[in-house]
């Protein structure tokens, strides 16, 4: 087994059931990173091989989108001697908040804990470019998207392929069994 899987499995962050995931599609498995991420030990492991990935590019700072990619962000860019920051969603919008800025023409790497279908990431890369800065890249510790593309360079430390339904054509809504919002983005019934 792939030594992240492997970390994700021990922690017990590799979750099955019937979830919502932030993007609105539904699966059967979700992957918890708090439950690996609350180790020093292995988010320092995994955002040090995220880091080790981008470490030739010049990198001035790493942004996540909160909540999931608040610690990445902040461990990843330790490695790569740069500033750390998050955005969030205020009133819907994501956005830096908290005094949080980006200088025109600074170069950013973009991180996530796990992407799916890319949406917070093209939420946080809307909002860089809304500062005139550079991407130069995004990077991920777990990519279960079924081929999202990006215009910067993309780059996960593993790729898992996970059965994702829309919700109007959800085998596990036929089964009735109940689902479950373990993610942080705000879900409306």
């Amino acid at each position: 087994m792939n030594e992240i899987l492997r970390i994700y499995e021990e922690t017990g962050a590799i979750k099955k059931g019937h979830f919502l995931l932030s993007s609105g599609l539904h699966s059967d498995t979700y992957f918890q990173s708090a439950l690996v991420l609350q180790y020093p030990k292995y988010s320092e492991f995994l955002c040090k091989s995220l880091a080790n990935h981008f470490k030739n590019y010049k990198i001035d700072v790493v942004v996540g989108p909160a909540i999931g990619a608040i610690i990445v962000a902040y461990e990843t860019a330790k490695f790569l001697n740069a500033r750390a920051i998050f955005t969030e969603r205020e009133n819907g919008i994501m956005k830096l908040r908290r005094g949080f800025y980006i200088n025109e023409n600074e170069n950013i790497l973009i991180v996530e804990d796990v992407i799916t279908t890319g949406s917070s990431t093209n939420e946080v890369i809307e909002v860089v470019k809304s500062y005139n800065a550079n991407i130069v890249g995004i990077g991920c510790l777990i990519d279960r998207s079924e081929n999202v593309k990006f215009d910067y360079p993309f780059y996960s430390l593993v790729k898992v392929i996970v059965k994702t339904y829309r919700p109007e054509n959800c085998e596990l809504c036929a089964l009735k069994i109940p689902i479950e919002k373990p993610g942080s983005k705000e879900w409306k019934k």
